[in-house]
């Protein structure tokens, strides 16, 4: 019964954080509830006993979300000023979604220890004496290895992507020339002036 309810839970979760990650104006906003869907779909992945990819989508997810955070404030010029100006605002919100983090972590143990779910039918039988990290690595280098080919090349494509819309062309923004200031000599740098008595120095 508890299996259940807390797969309803976690469910829900994740339909409302990812719905609400979308919808949120606020990039704040946004990134802390994508944080939170994904924690809540590792806690489904416990329930279904394949505890590799809650830790992949834990560590991996969520360590990324700073990225992508850092590249939409590099692509949309964010003011860094008033997002600190913003901190105390953005406290309480944040400090509620931790604890229903560290309420999930909580139940997502309690959990892991009643042993998974057990399902009426698998897509690809499993053999029981292998551990989880072989039977995935198993299936994505077998039967899903196009599918698995597919996802790498879509991930590079916005990679490169991600990349190129870093670094376009912005108005106002000096570049640097590092042939331009190799080539620079001594007697181009430095200036001898003898500056009379009570005058100001030009720059």
């Amino acid at each position: 019964m508890i299996h259940v309810l807390a797969f309803y839970l976690f469910a829900t979760l994740v339909v409302c954080s990812g719905a609400l990650t979308i919808l949120s104006r606020n990039p704040v906003h946004s990134v802390l509830w994508l944080i939170l869907a994904f924690f809540n779909a590792a806690g489904l992945m416990v329930l279904l006993g394949a505890e590799f990819i809650a830790m992949l989508l834990v560590i991996v997810y969520v360590g990324a979300v700073a990225v992508l955070f850092l590249f939409v404030v590099m692509m949309l010029d964010i003011d860094f000023a008033e997002l600190r100006a913003g901190f105390v605002d953005y406290l309480p919100f944040g400090l509620l979604i931790a604890l229903v983090l560290l309420a999930e972590i909580v139940l997502g143990i309690g959990l892991w220890s009643a042993g998974p779910i057990e399902l009426a039918q698998r897509a690809a039988p499993v053999n029981p004496e292998l551990s989880n990290i072989q039977a995935i690595g198993g299936l994505l280098y077998t039967r899903y290895i196009f599918l698995f080919e597919a996802a790498g090349i879509v991930l590079l494509v916005a990679m490169i992507g991600a990349i190129v819309l870093t670094h376009r062309a912005r108005g106002g923004v000096r570049g640097q020339n590092v042939a331009k200031q190799n080539r620079r000599r001594p007697q181009d740098a430095v200036r001898n002036v003898n500056q009379p008595v009570g005058q100001g120095v030009e720059l």
